[in-house]
């Protein structure tokens, strides 16, 4: 073979193995293209939204002017149902709170009124919890209340505790200029509607989507159940619950069916599963109380009515993760809990008592910081604990809990000595 041949076979072996390997290359190309282009097409498990093709005016509309509300509303499950925006907003003219808009009149907020049109169970329940007046006369009391909505919330057990009906103190004293924006923030979840129903469904099931996952997520309750008086959120996360749901809850079944719940869905409770969702042998309900055995956001906390009851809808949930035994205990030594923070409170009456009998506490609320002490020693650190204790977070059971209230013991007494010292040293 002559060396212009070897050469020739050298130049082909070359030209063959680099265009296998443009054809490799070719060929991967071609497959991250497809991968990208499949990427693009929209899958089973993506949101329909059902206004897509819609001619409905409103929709027309506001797909120029809000379309953030439009889309949505698009993905909802009203929207699939075919509840169509008339439906939550339009009223007559001479219906309470009614604007004229485009040659009709409705309400820029929908309240339960509407809601209940379809949902009247759960408006019932709703209306018998803490979520209802009771969370709205906790600051602004129940002297402006109708006769007819006196009457209902007198029926709900926890309207027993605000007995003299009076607006909160605090809330008075921080004036509406700052209450807009705190107390009523949260508390508005009671607020009665022109109409005369009652609350704002809106604050657990945000608008426009009314994601069940979101209404079932910890961080919906966040929004308010934070902070020293009632840190259920925080708790929950620190918790071996909250752990669980830090760790593996991006694999729960969030869109499962109402009242359908099982361990599958949801390996561990969110607030949701505990306090609402229909989950193992106990039904749904939007009485958040209902499954509760103790009042524990009182001074000195109280059973509930048919508190045997509300245990045993609260035990078969948790029936579906743990044995009787361990639940029974953890009852048993909960309930011992409770008393001995209730027996610390009852301790700080006693403490302040000298001063009071002696007249040396004004009538007016926090204006020493003696009623301070007083007042943080159960409503933050009293109930802490006792949440703490109930919800497993050690650390707020403790240090945000017992630990706090036995220092307030201790400041509370030194207060009410040197108020008896300076009464004496000026007889």
């Amino acid at each position: 073979m002559t060396e212009e041949s070897r050469t020739n076979i050298l130049q082909n072996s070359r030209l063959l193995v680099l265009g296998l390997v443009a054809v490799i290359i070719i060929l991967g190309l071609a497959l991250v293209v497809m991968a990208i282009g499949g990427g693009a097409t929209p899958q089973a498990d993506e949101p329909v939204n059902a206004l897509a093709n819609s001619n409905d005016e409103c929709v027309v509309c506001h797909e120029r002017n809000t379309p953030g509300i439009v889309q949505q509303y698009g993905h909802s499950t009203m929207a699939a149902a075919d509840v169509s925006c008339s439906d939550c907003h339009e009223v007559d003219a001479d219906y309470p709170g009614a604007i004229e808009h485009e040659g009709t009149h409705v309400l820029n907020t929908p309240t339960t009124a509407m809601c209940q049109t379809c949902h009247e169970t759960e408006v019932a329940q709703y209306n018998q919890s803490r979520h209802g007046l009771p969370a709205y006369v906790a600051y602004a009391g129940a002297t402006e209340l109708s006769d007819e909505l006196l009457a209902q919330y007198e029926n709900i057990p926890e309207g027993s505790f605000n007995p003299d009906r009076s607006r909160n103190a605090i809330h008075a004293l921080e004036g509406p200029d700052v209450t807009r924006f705190t107390c009523e923030g949260c508390h508005d979840i009671g607020k009665p509607a022109a109409d005369g129903s009652v609350g704002e469904c809106q604050q657990c099931h945000l608008r426009h989507e009314f994601s069940l996952e979101q209404a079932r997520r910890p961080e919906t309750c966040n929004a308010c159940h934070i902070g020293p008086d009632h840190p259920q959120y925080e708790i929950y996360v620190s918790s071996p619950h909250g752990i669980a749901y830090t760790t593996g809850s991006d694999d729960w079944n969030w869109d499962a069916d109402p009242g359908t719940l099982t361990v599958e869905d949801f390996p561990a409770p969110t607030c949701a599963v505990c306090h609402i969702s229909g989950f193992g042998g106990t039904g749904t309900t939007h009485d958040v109380g209902d499954r509760l055995t103790w009042y524990l956001f009182a001074p000195v906390s109280e059973r509930r009515p048919a508190w045997q009851d509300n245990k045993g809808r609260m035990v078969s949930v948790c029936t579906e993760c743990h044995n009787p035994n361990f639940i029974a205990d953890f009852y048993d030594d909960g309930d011992k809990l409770v008393a001995a923070i209730n027996d610390w409170v009852l301790e700080s009456r006693e403490i302040i008592k000298p001063a009071q009998d002696a007249g040396l506490l004004t009538d007016a609320p926090f204006d020493q910081p003696i009623d301070f002490t007083f007042f943080d020693l159960w409503h933050h650190w009293g109930r802490t604990a006792k949440f703490g204790a109930w919800m497993q977070s050690p650390d707020y059971s403790q240090w945000h809990g017992a630990y706090e209230v036995l220092r307030e013991l201790a400041v509370l007494q030194h207060e009410v000595d040197i108020l008896l010292e300076e009464a004496e040293a000026t007889e």
